[in-house]
């Protein structure tokens, strides 16, 4: 299975460290728990990164990666695990799921449902997992989004 992210050049050589999510909390890890967040498409990976953006100012210093995950190690979230309002800003219950899930080490992958695109899956990669050696990780490519994605809604 071939997963998508999307981050700045210079943190491209550490992009599926994990370290971003252990400093920072994000919505499905508290800060301090190591895991990588990717997509299942590069389409979704733009989107779920530009949701994060200033709509102001088009980055120029982006590039997007692939990884191939051994299907085997891969875990589906069971959506009717999640309340009804779990896509709302800093909900505890995706960050315990996912804290546990990566403390637990039972899969190298987790899929679970993207916010920004209701229906389509994102992936958690969990770095401490001994079967992460086994993702083949891309090479770093060069990636922009359209600029019309950035123009003034005035007209």
């Amino acid at each position: 299975m071939q997963v998508w992210r999307i981050c700045k050049a210079k943190f491209a050589e550490t992009a599926f460290s994990g370290e971003g999510a252990r400093l920072y909390a994000g919505r499905w890890n508290p800060a301090g728990v190591r895991m990588v967040y990717a997509s299942q498409s590069l389409a979704l990976a733009a989107v779920e990164f530009f949701v994060h953006l200033d709509p102001s100012v088009a980055p120029d210093d982006l590039v997007s990666m692939s990884a191939i995950l051994p299907d085997d190690k891969v875990e589906r979230l069971d959506i009717s695990e999640l309340p009804k309002d779990w896509r709302s800003m800093d909900h505890p219950v995706p960050r315990k799921i996912g804290a546990e899930w990566a403390v637990s080490k039972r899969s190298v992958a987790l899929q679970v449902p993207s916010v920004a695109v209701e229906g389509e899956w994102n992936m958690l990669l969990n770095p401490l997992h001994p079967g992460f050696a086994k993702i083949k990780i891309g090479k770093p490519k060069p990636f922009q989004f359209d600029a019309r994605m950035f123009r003034s809604n005035s007209r």
